[in-house]
């Protein structure tokens, strides 16, 4: 087996020990937002009645309280939050707001090559309104449509990048840009980049917890009800009533439909008990860069950047010029488990600040101020799937896969329009209407996710070439490609 580049270029170790020092167990932008954002909420207490009522504060419950007042302003909605608006993935991710809904051209066109065109019309379309959202709604998210670029860190990743542009070329994709090493490292100037492609409009950056902080003001000030610290136990839809009760610690919510956006946390369905799992992601930000540091990178164009290893890493700039630095390690924990205690694991920051350092040795000596994690919902199909339940009163969306932060918004209005029954390009597409494969019980998902990650790691170490395991994946439309 081979080394790959963070291997063969590893910093001292004294540079990684220096970089880590101090650096706080904390999600940077859960502290990063302004004090009127994190004003605690109620908790629900006694029975509401709503039109509608949703489970889960984080971006995907939030797009539908604002959506579902919009299309309806005299509904009633009210949304019910385990503990604070934001906290779990929606407040912790990376800031990358990508177009796509099927995690990438390649994996779309591989489940839906028929529909392929009007999904990835329709991701542009929800990314181009999510960037219009700020103006509209007063919002302020720090949103930039920078694009992304994929760099080539091994030889053999640079044919992939030819296969690449000459895909999007043959679509007449004029957004797509190939950039050989000169050009890539004078966009960003890392010693590691062999040659790279730049995905010009279909990617931007945010900040994430004030994203959603921000849709939290406009539901409320649309005349959402939001209660936090409320967990739900369960719910029930009584036939004779035609109503859906959710059930918390304290109250209870008495609806004419409700929405669940739980994601990575247990279903309220028993049907959805086994179609996602946990993933745990980690992620450094660092000091902010000084003047002369930029320049020593350039990056003047702030794209989100994201490598084309399996075990991959994705990396930005934020507004106030730190990097966040995350991905590589992906651990899933026996049992489908989601707890505070696996959010810290020297190990991947260890692993983490190496390889930033590999990637960026002019760096040497920056500080990392913020180390966090968090439980990515990963399904079969990497992206997200939709569906009804108790006779349509009761909508979810789950499994998006890492990909969640522009595809929640088109989840808010694919999980309406099956609410209200509407029969448009939406609701049609053969992506909306279909189930993944859900992942085993335990112990065999354990062990296959484990395998899997063993043999990822392998093919990365072999130049891309994937074993029988990763084929007979493939082959089953598992994918399991990054």
């Amino acid at each position: 087996m081979g080394t790959t580049v963070f291997e063969r270029r590893r910093p001292p170790a004294s540079v990684v020990e220096h970089s880590l020092a101090g650096t706080r167990q904390r999600v940077f932008w859960l502290d990063d937002l302004p004090a009127g954002a994190t004003r605690r909420r109620p908790e629900l207490v006694g029975e509401r009645v709503a039109d509608l009522a949703i489970v889960g504060g984080g971006y995907t419950g939030l797009w539908t309280a604002v959506l579902a007042k919009r299309r309806t302003p005299e509904a009633r909605v009210v949304l019910i939050e385990a503990k604070t608006i934001g906290w779990a993935a929606s407040g912790r991710n990376g800031g990358f707001c990508e177009a796509s809904l099927t995690h990438g051209h390649e994996n779309g066109v591989t489940r839906w090559p028929e529909e392929m065109d009007t999904l990835e019309r329709l991701g542009l379309e929800n990314l181009d309104a999510i960037e219009a959202s700020e103006a509209e709604l007063g919002m302020d998210f720090e949103f930039e449509r920078t694009g992304m670029i994929a760099p080539a860190v091994e030889p053999h990743q640079v044919e992939w990048l030819h296969e690449m542009a000459a895909d999007a070329a043959s679509r007449g994709d004029e957004t797509v840009r190939f950039l050989d090493e000169a050009a890539l490292r004078a966009e960003v100037d890392s010693p590691t980049y062999l040659a790279g492609v730049w995905e010009t409009r279909t990617c931007g950056m945010l900040h994430p917890a004030k994203l959603a902080a921000e849709l939290a003001r406009v539901a409320e000030e649309l005349g959402v009800e939001i209660f936090e610290h409320s967990p739900v136990r369960r719910i029930s839809t009584p036939g004779a009533t035609g109503a859906v009760t959710v059930v918390t610690e304290g109250g209870r919510v008495v609806a004419q439909h409700a929405v669940l956006a739980t994601n990575a946390f247990p279903s309220l369905l028993k049907r959805n008990a086994l179609m996602t799992v946990p993933v745990y992601d980690y992620v450094l930000m660092t000091e902010p860069l000084t003047s002369e540091q930029l320049a020593d990178i350039g990056w003047s164009n702030r794209q989100g950047i994201g490598d084309l290893a399996n075990q991959f890493h994705y990396y930005r700039l934020s507004r106030d010029n730190r990097i966040l630095f995350g991905g590589y390690d992906a651990v899933y924990h026996y049992g489908r488990r989601v707890r505070s205690s696996y959010e810290d694991r020297p190990e991947s920051f260890e692993r983490l600040a190496s390889h930033f350092f590999t990637t960026f040795p002019q760096l040497e000596g920056l500080r990392f101020t913020h180390k966090w994690a968090g439980a990515i919902d990963t399904s079969t199909r990497f992206c997200a799937f939709f569906g009804t339940a108790r006779d349509g009163r009761v909508a979810y969306a789950a499994g998006f896969t890492g990909l969640g932060v522009a595809a929640t918004r088109f989840a808010a209005d694919v999980m309406l329009d099956r609410l209200e029954r509407r029969d448009n390009e939406r609701t049609r597409l053969r992506m909306v209407r279909e189930r993944p494969l859900p992942f085993p019980p335990e112990p065999a998902a354990a062990i296959g996710i484990n395998a899997t990650r063993w043999s990822l790691d392998r093919a990365d170490h072999d130049l891309g070439r994937r074993n029988a395991l990763l084929r007979t994946l493939d082959a089953l439309g598992l994918g399991f490609d990054s």
